[in-house]
């Protein structure tokens, strides 16, 4: 059956004998592609199949959004849990499920249905619920809500107004803008839309890589969803039903970057007991507050008893009544009740931009740069989501809960939103987005993806590879300039400047000279962070350990080298006598050289750890490369954060898209299909999206993969497109 009829809807009439009538096919990478009679249906396959591939992985969330993962993950999950328990994740799940509408309620049910019905022969495959000790609980029809929130809570960076606070206090206002990153945050992305004129289908193609910490199993669900209704391929995140931020449904495609927007604000809360209530100063007084006790369980220790206190404010996230220091966070769904999710179902059903952008209005969080193209020659480029009207100091700082001239005064509307001229690029730099942020991505991806796309022309799917892959690092000139203007250098140093100056400044996994570059800019943003000028930095205040990655002294001089390389440096410290003597010191190391895939290796995060576990594959990349591969400058060179995804939509021919995602479609370690993409992932190579259904395997049920019952031509098809084999690792 074609594509084509597919989306006609005449298999609709098809049955397997399961009561909801779906239909599961496999392509080649284990990829699922399911058919039901109906939207509902569908759901409640959606769900199953997630339960079945990634058990482990939506039940990890699911604890973790209840603050309940460190019943079985141990006391390093303890400070995760009690920030969920604080801030309220499970509480606002269950606020947002219940405002929803009917029918995408009804939706989201079926869904859940789906995962509770699919759990335990999931769970029986996957090896961490016996090591762990945990067995699969019940999802509640909120769960995933509440495994969106918790994916997403920390992802505008909030914990950044309490490093600009600490920066403030300790050396003064006019400090903090010496360490603005303008530089990698907690997540980003590339994107890029061609328009038809400068594509060689005669149709527009849509491309970009989200950018996210590495986690085993990965953070995106590549899968297919069809029905009457509509056939859409995309990236689903796990625990989450439909398809929200990369899509394709024949007729419109679209895609997402974070838009670095600042909608959470922190609060400085003034507390006090007044017999068994706890109350809050306000702008109109002191005010009852909520106040609660909570148990958290933690497998190995005694259980820890949390104080869940909320303001008129919001959830107190730092200190409480006993505390000298109290900070509450405002967030939109907290405050709204209200996630986005009627935009879900909504997407799915999409044909033009118009559609798309109409089930925008719903959105709320993240808020995010969208692009959209359809095969009609629509083109869309907006911002979606909820951003609150407020004071300007409320983006940048802890602000006092009692005054009201810090009071959210409604919601920025309209959103900002540009024609499409082209083409055009989103990289989470200081653009569309602006007036709606503090902090942006430095442009250097920005820029250099768009000299990349003009410096082509007739672009396809294929072609775009070269673009996900590009290694060029712009933010390479600050420190290398610094180099440059050194005088009286011992030989050793000259050398090495010699060397740098002829370098292509291409982060290449095979290059010297990129190491040698890395290992400097390291020596350097060591000798800054450990200057006496930045002393009062080095010890963070007295935060919960949840947001020490944005209070550390070190990661913060590293992703703000280039301010503090250039006429933002900090009075009293001598640049450019730093930047010699680490000179001097990378190059008087005796060590023979290194290759940059030597020190930068991929690192994923994985629940349960294997203490056994070498180090991860050789990287191309850095964090201001198109391909950006992100490490921490100055503590470790190892990858942590970067492409959980690349993708091209091609609405000239969907089924000349092209995907892949760092390891498989599989969360079962051992299965064929955990990390059959590792290598074409690596090597830049870009999948190809099957869409006809005779390529595909189809499975009877959750326990028969029909690994050996391919239907005809399938695996010489596999082999014709370019795809890897089924248990194929990098090397």
């Amino acid at each position: 059956m074609s594509e084509r009829s597919e989306r006609t809807g005449k298999h609709s009439g098809e049955q397997t004998g399961r009561r909801d009538g779906a239909r599961r096919f496999r392509d080649p990478w284990g990829v699922p592609h399911l058919r039901a009679g109906d939207p509902l249906a569908l759901a409640a396959a959606q769900g199953r199949v997630t339960a079945y591939d990634r058990a482990w992985q939506i039940e990890v969330e699911r604890h973790r959004a209840q603050g309940t993962s460190a019943a079985f993950l141990g006391v390093d999950a303890l400070d995760w849990d009690r920030f969920a328990r604080q801030v309220r994740l499970d509480d606002t799940a269950r606020r947002c499920h219940a405002a929803l509408d009917p029918a995408t309620a009804e939706w989201v049910g079926a869904y859940v249905a789906g995962v509770n019905d699919g759990l335990a022969a999931g769970a029986a495959r996957a090896p961490e619920f016996a090591a762990a000790g945990l067995t699969p609980g019940r999802w509640e029809p909120w769960t995933p809500l509440g495994v969106w929130l918790g994916h997403h809570i920390l992802f505008a960076g909030f914990p950044g107004k309490l490093w600009r606070e600490h920066v403030a206090r300790q050396l003064g206002p006019e400090a903090v803008d010496v360490f603005a990153t303008d530089g990698p945050s907690v997540a980003g992305s590339n994107g890029w839309l061609l328009a038809a004129e400068r594509t060689g289908t005669g149709a527009a193609l849509l491309a970009g890589d989200p950018h996210r910490f590495f986690e085993d199993p990965g953070v995106y669900q590549q899968i297919r969803l069809a029905c009457p209704e509509y056939d859409v391929v995309g990236l689903a995140v796990p625990g989450v039903p439909g398809i929200a931020h990369f899509g394709h449904t024949g007729a419109v495609a679209w895609a997402i970057t974070n838009a670095m927007a600042d909608y959470q604000d922190l609060y400085a809360e003034r507390l006090r007991r007044d017999g068994g209530q706890v109350q809050a100063l306000g702008p109109d007084g002191w005010r009852p507050a909520h106040s609660h006790l909570e148990t958290i369980e933690v497998a190995g220790v005694d259980p820890v008893e949390v104080e869940v206190v909320e303001t008129d404010r919001g959830p107190v996230i730092v200190g409480g009544p006993d505390d000298e220091t109290a900070i509450s966070l405002r967030y939109p769904p907290r405050v709204r009740a209200e996630l986005g999710f009627a935009t879900l179902p909504e997407l799915l059903r999409a044909r033009t931009v118009t559609d798309v952008d109409h089930a925008l209005r719903h959105w709320v969080e993240p808020v995010n740069v969208v692009q959209a193209a359809d095969t009609a020659g629509g083109l869309l480029h907006r911002v979606a989501g909820a951003v609150p009207v407020r004071h300007p100091d409320n983006g940048r700082r802890v602000v006092p809960g009692w005054d009201a001239e810090h009071a959210w005064q409604g919601w920025y509307a309209p959103m900002p939103r540009a024609t499409v001229v082209g083409r055009a690029v989103m990289a989470n730099e200081r653009g569309l987005a602006a007036p709606l942020g503090v902090e942006f991505a430095p442009p250097h991806r920005a820029h250099r993806i768009a000299e990349l796309l003009d410096a082509g022309h007739d672009w396809t799917a294929d072609g775009l590879a070269e673009v996900h892959t590009d290694t060029y690092l712009g933010s390479a000139e600050p420190l290398l300039a610094v180099l440059e203007g050194l005088t009286g250098l011992d030989p050793a140093t000259a050398a090495l400047r010699e060397r740098l100056r002829r370098w292509d400044r291409r982060m290449a996994a095979d290059s010297t000279d990129a190491a040698r570059f890395a290992v400097l800019r390291a020596a350097v943003v060591r000798r800054i962070a450990a200057h006496p000028a930045l002393a009062a930095l080095a010890e963070p205040p007295a935060y919960p350990e949840v947001f020490a990655p944005w209070l550390a002294l070190t990661p913060r001089v590293g992703y703000a080298l280039e301010h503090l390389l250039g006429a933002a440096s900090l009075p009293g410290v001598d640049v450019a006598a730093l930047v010699r003597a680490a000179a001097d010191e990378v190059a008087g190391a005796a060590e023979d050289p290194v290759r940059w895939g030597d020190l930068h290796r991929l690192a994923a995060w994985r629940a349960l750890p294997d203490p056994d576990a070498g180090p991860g594959p050789r990287l191309d990349g850095d964090h201001d490369c198109v391909l950006a591969t992100s490490s921490v400058p100055g503590v470790t060179h190892w990858c942590f954060r970067g492409p959980t995804a690349r993708f091209v939509w091609d609405l000239a021919r969907r089924e000349d898209s092209r995907w892949v995602v760092p390891l498989g479609t599989c969360g079962v370690p051992g299965d064929a299909h955990h990390d059959d993409q590792s290598a074409a992932w690596l090597s830049g190579e870009l999948l190809p999206v099957i869409t006809e259904w005779d390529q595909l395997v189809e499975e009877r049920d959750a326990h028969d993969r029909n690994a050996d019952r391919p239907l005809p031509g399938m695996r010489q098809a596999a082999a014709d497109l370019g795809g890897v084999s089924a248990g194929r690792t990098p090397g």
